[in-house]
């Protein structure tokens, strides 16, 4: 089950205003290794590949692992490239859908809320098997036991 809607927004806002807060930084890092398929409004999830492309800065060629720009002016360039030109971001991404970029989400976005939606980001919900079909599931778990 992706995010809902305002959740992906609180999730961005949290990326895009509390990159300089170092308690926050490996948060921000982790949420950006994450697959956008955790994102489920399509608008949100253009944002947030914006962001995780642009984020990306490669440190060496040769040995180091790649990482993400987290704070610093870097960070605030790309964030308000985004707010200003929304195009960049996606052809159908509009100034309203990326105003909220850059305020903070809330105290109520707490270091739970954050486990909270890793959570939510590879929640799958269970698909119900019909009653016959575990019924027959079963009844092959009895056989083997007679059998062994």
């Amino acid at each position: 089950m992706a995010l809902d809607a305002e959740l992906g927004k609180k999730m961005l806002q949290l990326i895009t205003s509390r990159y300089d807060d170092r308690h926050w930084r490996k948060k921000i890092e982790k949420t950006l290794s994450l697959a956008q398929s955790g994102v489920a409004d399509p608008i949100q999830q253009q944002i947030f590949m914006y962001l995780k492309i642009e984020l990306k800065a490669y440190k060496s060629r040769r040995a180091d692992p790649d990482a993400w720009i987290i704070g610093g002016y870097a960070t605030k360039e790309i964030i308000d490239r985004a707010k200003f030109q929304p195009h960049l971001v996606g052809s159908t991404v509009k100034k309203e859908d990326v105003a909220f970029l850059g305020a903070d989400p809330g105290d109520e976005v707490t270091e739970a809320w954050w486990d909270e939606l890793l959570v939510q980001w590879f929640d799958v919900p269970e698909e119900e098997k019909p009653a016959g079909e575990e019924e027959e599931a079963e009844a092959s778990h009895e056989d083997v036991k007679r059998l062994s």
